[in-house]
Protein backbone atom coordinates (compact mmCIF):
# COMPACT_ATOMS: atom_id res chain seq x y z
CA UNK A 1 0.00 0.00 0.00
CA UNK A 2 1.39 3.15 -1.31
CA UNK A 3 1.70 6.52 1.01
CA UNK A 4 -1.94 7.95 1.29
CA UNK A 5 -3.31 4.72 0.40
CA UNK A 6 -6.24 3.60 2.88
CA UNK A 7 -7.14 0.01 3.55
CA UNK A 8 -10.68 -0.18 2.90
CA UNK A 9 -11.18 -4.04 2.73
CA UNK A 10 -14.79 -3.92 4.29
CA UNK A 11 -16.30 -1.01 2.63
CA UNK A 12 -18.62 -1.65 -0.38
CA UNK A 13 -19.38 -5.19 0.43
CA UNK A 14 -23.04 -6.62 1.05
CA UNK A 15 -23.63 -7.65 4.44
CA UNK A 16 -26.44 -11.06 3.06
CA UNK A 17 -26.78 -12.14 6.59
CA UNK A 18 -27.05 -11.89 10.37
CA UNK A 19 -23.97 -13.98 10.27
CA UNK A 20 -22.47 -12.07 8.05
CA UNK A 21 -23.16 -8.74 9.63
CA UNK A 22 -21.70 -9.97 12.81
CA UNK A 23 -18.59 -11.29 11.29
CA UNK A 24 -18.27 -7.75 9.56
CA UNK A 25 -18.36 -6.03 12.99
CA UNK A 26 -15.26 -7.82 13.95
CA UNK A 27 -13.64 -7.39 9.98
CA UNK A 28 -14.64 -3.75 10.67
CA UNK A 29 -12.69 -3.31 13.91
CA UNK A 30 -10.13 -4.81 12.77
CA UNK A 31 -10.01 -2.34 9.62
CA UNK A 32 -10.12 0.77 11.53
CA UNK A 33 -7.32 -0.31 14.18
CA UNK A 34 -5.52 -0.73 10.70
CA UNK A 35 -6.18 2.43 8.97
CA UNK A 36 -5.65 4.13 12.15
CA UNK A 37 -2.17 2.25 12.79
CA UNK A 38 -1.53 3.34 8.88
CA UNK A 39 -2.53 7.47 10.11
CA UNK A 40 0.01 7.12 12.63
CA UNK A 41 2.57 6.43 10.41
CA UNK A 42 1.50 9.17 7.87
CA UNK A 43 1.93 11.67 10.99
CA UNK A 44 4.92 10.30 11.60
CA UNK A 45 6.09 10.56 8.13
CA UNK A 46 4.88 14.24 7.58
CA UNK A 47 6.97 15.26 10.33
CA UNK A 48 10.06 14.22 8.45
CA UNK A 49 8.34 15.44 5.37
CA UNK A 50 8.30 12.34 3.67
CA UNK A 51 4.80 13.06 2.71
CA UNK A 52 3.93 15.68 -0.07
CA UNK A 53 0.80 17.45 1.95
CA UNK A 54 -1.40 19.07 -0.33
CA UNK A 55 -1.94 22.62 -0.85
CA UNK A 56 -3.10 24.17 1.71
CA UNK A 57 -2.97 21.08 4.32
CA UNK A 58 0.15 21.92 6.32
CA UNK A 59 1.67 19.37 8.97
CA UNK A 60 -0.59 20.78 12.34
CA UNK A 61 -3.74 19.76 10.28
CA UNK A 62 -2.50 16.60 9.05
CA UNK A 63 -1.72 15.51 12.34
CA UNK A 64 -4.56 16.85 14.02
CA UNK A 65 -6.99 14.29 11.09
CA UNK A 66 -5.43 11.99 12.67
CA UNK A 67 -5.97 12.66 16.40
CA UNK A 68 -9.48 13.36 15.33
CA UNK A 69 -9.92 9.94 14.07
CA UNK A 70 -8.67 8.15 16.92
CA UNK A 71 -10.73 10.37 19.21
CA UNK A 72 -13.75 9.72 17.18
CA UNK A 73 -13.21 5.56 17.09
CA UNK A 74 -13.02 5.91 21.05
CA UNK A 75 -15.77 8.44 21.18
CA UNK A 76 -18.01 5.99 19.27
CA UNK A 77 -17.00 2.84 21.61
CA UNK A 78 -17.54 4.07 24.25
CA UNK A 79 -21.07 5.58 23.76
CA UNK A 80 -22.02 3.07 20.83
CA UNK A 81 -20.18 -0.14 21.02
CA UNK A 82 -19.70 -0.51 24.19
CA UNK A 83 -23.41 -0.09 25.73
CA UNK A 84 -24.71 -2.56 23.89
CA UNK A 85 -22.08 -5.00 24.32
CA UNK A 86 -22.64 -4.78 28.45
CA UNK A 87 -26.23 -4.97 27.72
CA UNK A 88 -25.71 -8.52 26.32
CA UNK A 89 -22.52 -8.92 27.90
CA UNK A 90 -22.34 -7.66 31.47
CA UNK A 91 -19.22 -9.94 32.60
CA UNK A 92 -17.56 -8.07 29.69
CA UNK A 93 -17.38 -4.72 32.51
CA UNK A 94 -13.65 -5.19 33.49
CA UNK A 95 -12.36 -5.49 29.80
CA UNK A 96 -14.49 -2.50 29.25
CA UNK A 97 -13.36 -0.64 31.83
CA UNK A 98 -10.14 -1.35 30.95
CA UNK A 99 -10.65 -0.27 27.15
CA UNK A 100 -12.29 3.01 28.63
CA UNK A 101 -9.26 3.83 30.87
CA UNK A 102 -7.43 3.37 28.11
CA UNK A 103 -9.36 5.67 25.93
CA UNK A 104 -9.01 8.78 28.41
CA UNK A 105 -5.02 8.21 28.49
CA UNK A 106 -4.67 8.46 24.47
CA UNK A 107 -6.88 11.33 25.02
CA UNK A 108 -4.51 13.09 27.41
CA UNK A 109 -1.28 11.85 25.07
CA UNK A 110 -3.89 13.43 22.16
CA UNK A 111 -4.33 16.80 24.04
CA UNK A 112 -0.16 16.27 24.61
CA UNK A 113 0.63 16.24 21.01
CA UNK A 114 -1.68 18.87 19.76
CA UNK A 115 -0.33 21.01 21.98
CA UNK A 116 3.37 20.51 20.78
CA UNK A 117 2.14 20.95 17.79
CA UNK A 118 0.58 24.63 18.47
CA UNK A 119 3.72 25.38 20.08
CA UNK A 120 5.37 24.14 16.97
CA UNK A 121 7.86 21.82 18.94
CA UNK A 122 10.99 20.41 17.39
CA UNK A 123 10.56 17.21 15.31
CA UNK A 124 12.23 15.08 17.85
CA UNK A 125 9.37 16.41 20.12
CA UNK A 126 6.84 15.69 18.09
CA UNK A 127 8.01 12.07 17.16
CA UNK A 128 8.17 11.24 20.97
CA UNK A 129 4.59 12.29 21.27
CA UNK A 130 4.15 9.82 19.03
CA UNK A 131 5.92 7.42 20.31
CA UNK A 132 3.80 7.49 23.41
CA UNK A 133 0.86 7.66 21.57
CA UNK A 134 1.65 4.44 19.64
CA UNK A 135 2.72 2.37 21.98
CA UNK A 136 -0.63 2.66 24.16
CA UNK A 137 -2.38 2.33 20.99
CA UNK A 138 -0.50 -0.89 19.89
CA UNK A 139 -1.30 -2.24 23.50
CA UNK A 140 -4.79 -1.17 23.84
CA UNK A 141 -5.40 -2.35 20.05
CA UNK A 142 -4.50 -5.66 20.66
CA UNK A 143 -6.07 -6.42 23.89
CA UNK A 144 -9.08 -5.00 22.48
CA UNK A 145 -8.76 -7.54 19.62
CA UNK A 146 -7.60 -10.48 21.97
CA UNK A 147 -10.68 -9.74 24.63
CA UNK A 148 -13.61 -9.08 21.75
CA UNK A 149 -13.13 -10.05 18.27
CA UNK A 150 -14.76 -13.42 19.39
CA UNK A 151 -17.38 -11.76 21.58
CA UNK A 152 -18.23 -9.52 17.83
CA UNK A 153 -18.09 -12.54 16.23
CA UNK A 154 -21.02 -14.14 18.50
CA UNK A 155 -22.98 -10.58 19.47
CA UNK A 156 -25.61 -9.59 18.08
CA UNK A 157 -25.73 -5.83 17.30
CA UNK A 158 -27.82 -4.07 15.53
CA UNK A 159 -25.96 -0.62 15.46
CA UNK A 160 -24.74 1.06 12.37
CA UNK A 161 -21.29 -0.01 12.36
CA UNK A 162 -20.12 4.35 11.88
CA UNK A 163 -22.08 4.28 15.03
CA UNK A 164 -20.23 1.75 17.42
CA UNK A 165 -16.97 2.19 15.90
CA UNK A 166 -16.67 5.94 14.46
CA UNK A 167 -16.57 6.93 10.93
CA UNK A 168 -13.26 4.86 9.99
CA UNK A 169 -16.01 1.90 9.77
Amino acid sequence: MGVGQVDDDTRGSTISSETDRLVAFSGQLRAVHRRLRRALELARQSIDGEVDLPAGLDLPVFCRGFCSALSDHHRSEDTGLFPELLAARPDLRPVVDNLMRDHNMLEHLLGEFSAALSSEAEPEALHRHLDGIGAIMESHFGYEEHQLISVLDAAALHGDPRTLLGDLA
